[in-house]
């Protein structure tokens, strides 16, 4: 088997073409051609072992603009994500083994890696199927189901929430003549200092896949702020956060909505309950999204592009 096969087999037995694993491909390449082979995983790890040494997003994008690639391959350089150890462990199991059978070609190997890059940023759009014989609700349930497939397929992603987070964000844009701050999905709340994400007037919008007690205390330094929180969240989740809510006796202060039915209400609504309103108000709010997702976001992939 060749060598570009046996890496073809590697990255897809162990999920290696999604932003943060390739990031992890490139910065161990450069390690093996610092340190020389065999590589020790353990030595490869932070002081602590909680992190891939190395590993951030100065490191990657110094690679990447060797070769001639200025866009940012991940804001965070692969360091956050919670499987980078072992794919790290993983990727040089797999470096030693072609080591040990002498077909181990660095320069091939990182440049093998590049084209996943290039081809990962070439990634194809999530498409909105505007079918006019369904729901507007089944016709955005289908759109998250489709993020929901490829965050199964790339484990620890949060393609969900990202999407959720910029689709909330579009219909802001569409309906207030101020459009409100948007930022990377990854961006925390806590770090940034922000209230939710969104604040508009007295209203803290907070947009997540997993409501937790974190979110809910979250809220009640809200309303001790003055703020009015309100939670949009999946179907599952809006039952999890009522409970939350429920349980530390917050359900009549803080407002849930199922995401879904709170971008659903505004093809409606801003499109007049007309059906050639209703494909405009799609077509505004996926250019919306997309011009977020540019601005926001490395990965292209984010992109919604809508059937013809």
């Amino acid at each position: 088997m060749s060598l570009k096969n046996k890496l073809e087999g590697f990255a897809k037995e162990f999920r290696m073409k999604t932003k943060g694993p390739l990031c992890v491909a490139l910065v161990v390449t450069r390690h093996a051609k610092k340190y020389g082979m065999p590589l020790n995983p353990d030595k490869l790890l932070t002081i602590g072992g909680g992190q891939v040494l190395g590993l951030g997003k100065s490191a990657v994008q110094i690679i990447l603009n060797e070769h001639g690639i200025n866009r940012v391959l991940a804001e965070e350089g692969g360091r956050t994500s919670r499987g980078s150890i072992g794919k790290m462990r993983n990727y040089v199991a797999f470096l030693n083994e072609l080591h040990n059978e002498a077909i181990l070609d660095l320069d091939f190997i990182e440049s093998w890696w590049i084209e996943q890059v290039k081809k990962f940023f070439a990634g194809k759009p999530f498409v909105l199927r505007y079918d006019t014989a369904k729901s507007v609700r089944a016709i955005i349930q289908d759109l998250i189901s489709q993020a929901e497939k490829r965050q199964a397929e790339n484990n620890g992603t949060t393609l969900v929430g990202t999407m959720l987070q910029h689709l909330v964000g579009a219909k802001l844009n569409l309906l207030l003549e101020t459009k409100p701050q948007h930022h990377g999905a990854s961006v925390a709340d806590d770090s940034s200092g922000r209230e939710g994400d969104f604040i508009i007037e007295d209203v803290a919008i907070h947009v997540t896949t997993t409501p937790s007690e974190a979110l809910i205390r979250k809220c009640e330094r809200n309303i001790f702020n003055g703020l009015k929180p309100v939670i949009i969240t999946s179907n599952r989740g809006r039952l999890v956060a009522e409970a939350l809510a429920e349980q530390t006796m917050m359900a009549d202060r803080i407002d849930v909505f199922e995401a879904e039915q709170f971008l659903a209400g505004n093809f409606y609504e801003l499109g007049k309950f007309a059906q050639s309103g209703r494909r405009t108000i799609a077509e505004q709010l996926t250019a919306e999204y997309n011009t977020i997702v540019g601005e926001c976001e490395t990965d292209p992939s984010l992109q919604i592009t809508i059937a013809r």
